[in-house]
């Protein structure tokens, strides 16, 4: 049984929501010309959001992060969109000498070891390319909905990111049945990992499938408490500084080293290894307003 088999179903005021998420891509167009940008996951909100784009002619740059640690499939969709729609995909990747320099230093399964190195991790494959992308924009577009977690419950259409650039979430009121209803109305291309019980796809070593009765995000970082369960990009955390007395030799190499990529690594709120996090902590640094600290715009 397909996704769509699964999910899509229409509901009342469908084409409404349809409308205004066009409307605020149009008028994010004009206020913004040639400096803005969709921030793509290759998810299935984000698929919508590119199809919008291509179906209207909309002057919005597509651009993604290709961490080098994606699922072939995720990867994959970056030529299907460029061959389905005839748009050509800005991709940002991490700096492999510091990748390189981070595995070396903590393993390949450092992300498993504790939240401090997770982020760590997140902040050198995600963060640091995110600013690269931004660089020099005045908008970015993501595909942020109010019902992916309760982090993200009060999602609006329209914010500012840390570094003052306009973020534009169009399907912030959108259901899941929505998407894939659009997605099935449109024929658009998606990941076939949806079809395998996968809703929320990141990286493939920290994405499992859900199952039945499990939260939409329950494959993300799944051996973390439910409240550490975030990359980093989409909440706001409470507090700027980690505990030192927290952190082990290793992980505050990590962090310097992560913090000398992006400008600084989303860390904030992190107890010591293993301990539970609150629901803030459970994001990957992309979508993270900080209080003092601008993690968007760095250099990188």
């Amino acid at each position: 049984m397909s996704a769509i088999d699964l999910y899509a179903r229409p509901t009342p005021g469908f084409e409404g929501r349809v409308a205004h998420a066009l409307a605020v891509m149009q008028s994010a167009a004009v206020d913004h010309a040639g400096a803005i940008v969709q921030a793509t996951s290759l998810g299935a909100e984000d698929m919508v959001l590119t199809d919008l784009i291509a179906r209207h002619a909309l002057p919005i740059a597509v651009g993604t992060l290709e961490t080098g640690a994606l699922h072939a499939e995720t990867v994959a969709l970056i030529v299907t969109i460029e061959r389905h729609y005839g748009l050509a995909v800005e991709v940002y990747r991490p700096q492999a000498e510091a990748v390189m320099h981070f595995v070396k230093t903590n393993g390949s399964d450092a992300m498993f070891r504790s939240l401090v190195l997770r982020k760590a991790c997140c902040g050198l494959r995600k963060m640091a390319p995110l600013g690269r992308m931004l660089a020099d924009r005045q908008a970015w577009v993501t595909g942020l909905r109010r019902e992916q977690s309760s982090t993200r419950g009060i999602v609006p259409f329209q914010e500012r990111d840390d570094a003052g650039r306009i973020k534009l979430n169009p399907l912030a009121d959108w259901s899941w049945a929505d998407v894939w209803h659009y997605i099935a109305l449109h024929q658009v291309p998606y990941n076939p990992l949806h079809d395998q019980f996968m809703p929320s796809i990141g990286c493939a070593p920290c994405t499992r499938p859900i199952a039945v009765g499990e939260d939409f995000r329950a494959g993300r970082w799944w051996w973390e408490s439910e409240g550490a369960k975030e990359c980093g990009l989409h909440v706001k955390p409470q507090s700027d500084d980690a505990p030192a007395s927290s952190l082990s030799h290793g992980e505050s190499s990590a962090i310097a080293s992560a913090q000398a990529q992006i400008g600084a690594a989303d860390v904030k709120g992190a107890a010591a290894p293993g301990r539970s996090q609150d629901e803030t902590a459970k994001e990957c640094g992309l979508h993270v307003k900080h209080e003092s600290v601008s993690m968007i715009g760095a250099s990188a």
